[in-house]
C-alpha cells in the first residue's frame, strides 16, 4: 500500500508558450489519476487488476502535442453542452440562441472551441478528504454562442480505497443552458493491452433509451423501452453480444451511441457497472445526472496514435458519459438543462473500482 500524495509537473506548452500542468492524485494500492490543466482532462487513470498489477485504463496521449493535434475528447471536460443540440440553435425566453455548428448541422460538445480546448486555472490542491484538485475558468457571455458569463469549477478527488469523484459547479449572470460531463474512453483490460472492449460485461440501470435520427438527434417520441432490444443492459451483458444485430438504431450509430434514461432520485445513484473478464477490474459509476450516454467507440478509425504510439481503432474503448439528455434545450418534454442567476449548478460522477475473482 502506498500513501496518498499529490504531484504537480509541467506537461508541455501551448503554441503561445503557456505551460500546461499535469497534476497526479495518488491514492492507495497504486490507484492514481492524472489531470491536465488543458481541458481539465483526465489524462491517465491507473488501477490494479486482480493480481495487483497496475495499468492505465483510459485512452489519451503521452504528450500534449497529441491533444493539440486532434480533437478526440479523450478524458476531457465537455461543455458548455455535452452531446448534441439540433440545428445548432435553441430558443430561450423567446430569443433564438445561435450556436456554432460543428457536427453536420448540429452543435456537439460545446462547439468549435469547447471547454476541452481551454486552459483551466489550478485554484486548489489539498489532501483532505483525499488528494484533491480544483480547476476553474470563466466562460464569457457569447462564447460559442451561449448566453451568460459562466463561472465554472471542476473538482477531482481520489478517495480510499479506489474511487475517483468528479464534481462540476457553475453559476451564471443570465439565463442559459448548461450540461457538463467527463468524456473518458475506458478499457479496463488496460489501454496498452491490445484487447478490445467487446467482451467487457456492462450493466446499465435503465429501462428506457432515446432513439435517434441519422444525425444522432433524439427522435420526437417518448423514450423507448429497452426490453426486447439490443439496448437491454439491465443484467450484465457482453458489449459485443448484440452490437452487430440487425437493428436500425445500431445501424445509425454504427454501434451504441445512445442516451439511457436514468431513474429520477435525490443524490448519487448507481448508473452502470463495467467488468473486464481478463484483468478482473470492475468499475461502478454513480451519478446524479438524468442520463447516461453509452458510446462503444464506433468512430475510432486508426487515424489517431495514442499512448505508447498505439493506433486507436473501433472497439478499443468505450465511453459512459453521465449528463443531461441530448438536445434538451429544444425539448420541453425532457428534464431541463436551464441555469438561472442565483442558482448553483452542481453535478457529480463517482467512479468506484474493485476487482472480481475469476
Amino acid at each position: 500500500m502506498t500513501s496518498a500524495s499529490i504531484d504537480r509537473a509541467p506537461f508541455g506548452k501551448l503554441p503561445d508558450g503557456t505551460v500546461v500542468e499535469r497534476v497526479t492524485l495518488r491514492g492507495e494500492h497504486g490507484f492514481e489519476a492524472a489531470i491536465l490543466s488543458f481541458g481539465a482532462t483526465l489524462q491517465a487513470l491507473i488501477a490494479p487488476d486482480r493480481d495487483g498489477h497496475c495499468d492505465d485504463i483510459v485512452l489519451g496521449h503521452d504528450e500534449l502535442d497529441g491533444y493539440l493535434a486532434q480533437r478526440k475528447f479523450f478524458g476531457a471536460t465537455v461543455g458548455r453542452y455535452a452531446n448534441r443540440i439540433a440545428g445548432a440553435r435553441f430558443v430561450l425566453d423567446g430569443e433564438t440562441v445561435q450556436l456554432d455548428a460543428n457536427n453536420g448541422p448540429n452543435a456537439l460538445h460545446g462547439g468549435v472551441q469547447g471547454f476541452d480546448r481551454k486552459l483551466w486555472r489550478i485554484v486548489e490542491l489539498s489532501e483532505d478528504p483525499g488528494p484533491t484538485l480544483v480547476l476553474a475558468r470563466e466562460s464569457p457571455h457569447g462564447e460559442e454562442g451561449y448566453p451568460g458569463t459562466l463561472a465554472v469549477r471542476v473538482t477531482y478527488c481520489v478517495r480510499s480505497p479506489m474511487e475517483l469523484s468528479v464534481t462540476y459547479e457553475a453559476t451564471t449572470d443570465r439565463p442559459t443552458c448548461l450540461n457538463l460531463t467527463n468524456h473518458s474512453f475506458f478499457n479496463l483490460e488496460g489501454v496498452r493491452s491490445g484487447m478490445q472492449i467487446l467482451d467487457h460485461r456492462l450493466t446499465i440501470v435503465s429501462d428506457h433509451f432515446l432513439a435517434v435520427d441519422a444525425t444522432a438527434i433524439p427522435l420526437h417520441e417518448p423514450p423507448r423501452p429497452v426490453d426486447g432490444t439490443p439496448f437491454d443492459f439491465r443484467k450484465p451483458t457482453a458489449i459485443g453480444a448484440r452490437i452487430r444485430m440487425r437493428d436500425e438504431q445500431l445501424r445509425l450509430g454504427r454501434g451504441y451511441d445512445h442516451n439511457f434514461c436514468l431513474a429520477k432520485g435525490a443524490g448519487l445513484c448507481l448508473a452502470a457497472r463495467l467488468e473486464a473478464p481478463h484483468s478482473g477490474r470492475v468499475m461502478e459509476l454513480f451519478t446524479d445526472q438524468p442520463g447516461l450516454q453509452f458510446y462503444s467507440g464506433n468512430f475510432l478509425d486508426g487515424s489517431t496514435a495514442g499512448k505508447g504510439d498505439r493506433l486507436y481503432r473501433q472497439s478499443d474503448a468505450l465511453c459512459l458519459e453521465p449528463h443531461a439528455w441530448p438536445d434538451t434545450p429544444n425539448r420541453p418534454d425532457f428534464p431541463s438543462a436551464r441555469l438561472d442567476p442565483g442558482q448553483l449548478y452542481r453535478r457529480s460522477i463517482v467512479y468506484r473500482f474493485s476487482t472480481a475473482c475469476e
